[in-house]
């Protein structure tokens, strides 16, 4: 139970990773609010895991309403009297219009920017305001190997990942004097259903070549290290990104025709 009776919020948590690290969350013992758009979706997540036995709750948050990130976090202390650990699960990236740079517009590049690096940016802001009159506390946030390897396509979104990866440092600098840790995990390809339904199973078995561990890593995966992260494990931990992508982008370029090569051999 590492992460007993904190009081943890994740955001974007109905499915995929984000309900992957609600669940872990509150197997280790946490109270855990879903801050969700969709409260019904929430609410019978909710419900599932409280029929386990699980503290979990939600709470409404629309990452296209800056003002909903204040509310979320209000709502919590309301509450809970206090907020322990925020975990910013949102981000994203529209493939039709996210694209190179001579084919994205400069809209599409702000907007890209605006919804990934912008949430970040709300969510820390008024949960550390809160976490620094208790205490101290734990953010972390999800980035993306494409913040640290850059891809032929995606230009915001890569642009924003390594963004967040930058401020989650500087975040882990100006918030330390008051115990409150910044970290951030930044999963490779990842086995959820928006993964499943969006890419081809050619797309996907071109892309497991390149990473050595040669699987793509299970929602669960993701959930481990955010709790590691939340927990008092990491008490001296702050300003890292951990990632959790299989060693992709570690190997040499030609990692997976030396590998076809030396099979061959």
């Amino acid at each position: 139970m590492r992460l007993q009776d904190k009081v943890v919020v994740v955001t974007a948590a109905t499915r995929g990773i984000g309900a992957a690290i609600v669940k872990a969350c509150a197997q280790e013992g946490a109270i855990v609010y879903i801050g969700a758009r969709n409260l019904e979706r929430a609410q019978a997540e909710a419900d599932e895991l409280a029929a386990a036995g699980l503290h979990v709750k939600c709470v409404y948050n629309d990452a296209s309403k800056p003002d909903s990130y204040q509310s979320m976090i209000d709502t919590v202390v309301a509450a809970e009297g206090r907020i322990d650990g925020l975990v910013n699960n949102f981000g994203g990236t529209n493939p039709a219009e996210d694209k190179d740079l001579l084919n994205s517009t400069y809209e599409s590049f702000l907007a890209g920017l605006d919804a990934n690096v912008g949430s970040v940016f709300l969510g820390c802001q008024a949960a550390a305001r809160e976490m620094a009159k208790t205490g101290g506390g734990s953010l972390v946030n999800i980035s993306s190997i494409a913040g640290s390897v850059p891809d032929i396509s995606q230009l915001a979104y890569g642009t924003a990942k390594a963004a967040i990866n930058h401020m989650t440092k500087s975040m882990a600098v100006q918030l330390a004097r008051a115990n409150i840790r910044v970290n951030a995990v930044a999963p490779g390809m990842t086995a959820t259903d928006a993964v499943a339904d969006n890419l081809s199973d050619e797309f996907k078995a071109f892309f497991l070549r390149h990473i050595p561990l040669g699987r793509m890593a299970d929602p669960a995966d993701i959930a481990a290290a955010v709790v590691y992260f939340l927990g008092d494990e990491s008490a001296s931990t702050t300003g890292q990104l951990l990632e959790v992508s299989g060693g992709f982008g570690l190997a040499t370029p030609i990692f997976a025709d030396a590998m076809d090569a030396a099979v061959a051999r």
